[in-house]
């Protein structure tokens, strides 16, 4: 997959060259003369999403690929402009009012769901309180932690505990902090926040992998959750509360006190956008988008793959389509599949 840049607002396309192949000669891309550009958005997991769909365009739809490097709202623009066809991760809770608006001017739409159930929660690992020796059978909740302060002792501060948020300056840390205070656990628990996401990961792994006690929020999909997500155990809290998650968010930090309502993370369905243009031009290639789908758990997996192979997101995505195959068959036609399934024989 080519990498773009968006120059003045307009699509910098490579000079293209070479060969027509035997997939290309099979398949005419529904028609279009022109590459499919995705957003290539700056994480793993839209990577390997890229991965998947762009080699299942080019091998079997006969399209040539591209995509345009950034990150979220410069590339929702070039979304809405045009330059983009394809995002393979749209978060629309997190961009609500720009895509609701561009939805609104007819410029882009959803067409599929790449994954229902991204989560956020916090965490212990199951051998602090699962089996006979475990050490707290009875933490349950997020409400219970004020008893085992002892349990997750803080090297830096003897007496409380050390719950480690998000990443330092992240929506995330922030909301957690809320969470925190909300909760009264800043009594009883150090808000450790790590400077990176690299920190945060290493005091995770290393500290299961030690068998040591740890209290900590994570999300997924990511490689953490990939490699430890089923040695772990996401504490109680009320159920998902529309309301009440919105209020907390919208109160001013220092307004959070004890006892402020609070509910657990929500889980979030990323859909798949295209620029309406696109989906117009492309009904066919619209058609395998809709069918597309996958759950927050395999794209974990994936990732835990990746980094564990040191390999790259295409290396990723043909190891998975490569293990996976009656699934993404499912996403297509039978002609498509025979051709996507030779290319991988041959990559």
């Amino acid at each position: 997959m080519k990498t773009l840049t968006l120059t003045a607002g307009l699509l910098a396309l490579p000079m293209i060259a070479g060969s027509v192949t035997t997939a290309h000669a099979q398949a005419d891309c529904d028609g279009l003369d022109r590459p499919v550009v995705f957003a290539g958005l700056d994480w793993d997991s839209n990577a390997f999403h890229n991965g998947i769909a762009g080699f299942i365009l080019e091998h079997g739809y006969g399209c040539e690929v591209d995509e345009i490097p950034g990150s979220t709202i410069p590339l929702l623009n070039g979304m809405i402009r045009g330059d983009i066809d394809i995002t393979m991760e749209v978060w629309i809770p997190n961009v609500k009012d720009a895509w609701e608006k561009a939805v609104a001017d007819g410029d882009v739409d959803v067409v599929g769901l790449s994954y229902p159930d991204a989560s956020q929660a916090w965490y212990v690992p199951k051998y602090l309180v699962e089996g006979e020796d475990a050490p707290a059978p009875d933490l349950k909740s997020v409400e219970d932690l004020p008893r085992y302060a002892e349990l997750f002792a803080d090297p830096e501060e003897p007496g409380k505990g050390r719950f480690y948020n998000c990443i330092l300056g992240w929506g995330c840390e922030v909301m957690n902090t809320k969470r925190l205070r909300a909760y009264g656990l800043l009594d009883t628990y150090t808000n450790f926040r790590p400077g990176t996401g690299g920190a945060l990961s290493a005091a995770i792994e290393s500290s299961i992998l030690r068998e040591q006690p740890i209290v900590f929020y994570y999300w997924g999909p990511t490689w953490v959750m990939g490699k430890i997500g089923e040695q772990i155990v996401k504490l109680e809290e009320a159920d998902f509360d529309e309301a009440v998650w919105s209020n907390l968010a919208d109160t001013p930090m220092e307004e959070v006190t004890a006892g402020t309502p609070v509910t657990e993370w929500p889980s979030t369905e990323v859909n798949i956008g295209v620029n309406a243009e696109f989906m117009a031009e492309a009904p066919t290639l619209v058609e395998f988008l809709g069918a597309y789908g996958l759950t927050a758990d395999k794209i974990s997996k994936a990732l835990a793959y990746m980094q564990d192979e040191s390999a790259s997101a295409e290396e990723a995505a043909r190891w998975w389509m490569a293990n996976n195959a009656d699934e993404w068959k499912a996403w297509v036609p039978q002609d498509v599949a025979e051709r996507v399934e030779s290319a991988l024989a041959n990559s």
